[in-house]
């Protein structure tokens, strides 16, 4: 009788320990990659029809490759360059970089835009995922004109 005692309270134990681990909260099986990291380098001040380059620098930390499509968008119409819309392949271990070069005549609110979307001949064998958490990334700065 007293080792069928132990034995019920060594499973007690057990299951106690079992669902402590379960309703625990353990940080390393958490998902905390990022899908998209965006540096977006836009001068605070410029002159009037004076030339901006912009960088926007993307990286991931997902294991798989995404087609990217980079992009500025202004509160104010702005011609030329700006416009431009630039494709690229990402992966965790070849960070993009895009620029633009542009003129500006008044202070603007830029955001810097980035979509992954689905795309062939952009990555390598046509391999890339889509996440389904999101697919639209941006960052938005100000340009003052003095």
């Amino acid at each position: 009788m007293h080792s069928l005692q132990l034995l019920l309270r060594a499973s007690h134990a057990a299951l106690l320990l079992v669902l402590c681990l379960q309703l625990g909260i353990n940080k390393a099986q958490e998902d905390t990659r990022q899908i998209i990291e965006m540096d977006f380098q836009l001068p605070r001040i410029a002159m009037a029809n004076e030339e901006v380059t912009v960088k926007l620098g993307v990286k991931t930390e997902l294991r798989e490759c995404m087609v990217i499509k980079a992009s500025l968008v202004s509160d104010i119409p702005i011609d030329g360059p700006f416009n431009y819309k630039q494709t690229g392949c990402l992966c965790n271990d070849y960070p993009r970089n895009f620029f633009w070069d542009f003129q500006v005549n008044s202070t603007v609110r830029i955001a810097a835009v980035v979509d992954i979307i689905r795309q062939l001949n952009i990555c390598p064998n046509d391999q890339a995922v889509i996440p389904i958490k999101a697919n639209r990334f941006s960052v938005l700065k100000m340009l003052t004109v003095a």
